[in-house]
């Protein structure tokens, strides 16, 4: 809103409450709040009016004529796409399920690779029962 923080909206509302007084300032904020909502409401009714008044002058086709004309090889196999009802090609299809083969394989190994790891930090680490212990003496 307005591109003000917290810091700044609390900064607004405490020299609010020092100046309209706080008798008067939930009829200031009831106010601002209808206010806002009529001119949220007129520019929700502008833009209606211009989508509106776009569509009836036809600006929405010549602009996705215009798209088309700068990308003619998409446009051309988006069409082919659509009036055939393809989505996905068999080769296509083969090589998603070789690639989702390749992740499960790969994410098998590092797995394997992390638990080795571990396997041999708990192996390296010495334990309590290995640190060596002082014996007590016996005063003399």
């Amino acid at each position: 809103m307005f591109g003000l923080g917290w810091s700044e909206m609390m900064v607004v509302g405490i020299v609010a409450l020092i100046v309209i007084g706080p008798k008067d300032l939930p009829g200031l904020f009831r106010t601002m709040g209808e206010f806002t909502g009529k001119a949220r409401g007129m520019a929700r009714e502008f833009s209606r009016a211009m989508n509106a008044a776009a569509d009836e002058s036809g600006v929405r086709d010549i602009s996705s004529t215009i798209k088309a004309a700068s990308n003619p090889a998409k446009f051309g196999t988006d069409k082919i796409k659509e009036a055939t009802g393809m989505t996905k090609g068999p080769a296509t299809q083969a090589l998603s399920e070789e690639r989702q083969a390749m992740k499960e394989k790969m994410s098998d190994a590092m797995a394997k690779a992390a638990t080795d790891r571990q396997a041999r930090e708990a192996a390296e680490t010495p334990t309590a029962n290995d640190a060596p212990t002082e014996t007590p003496k016996a005063d003399k």
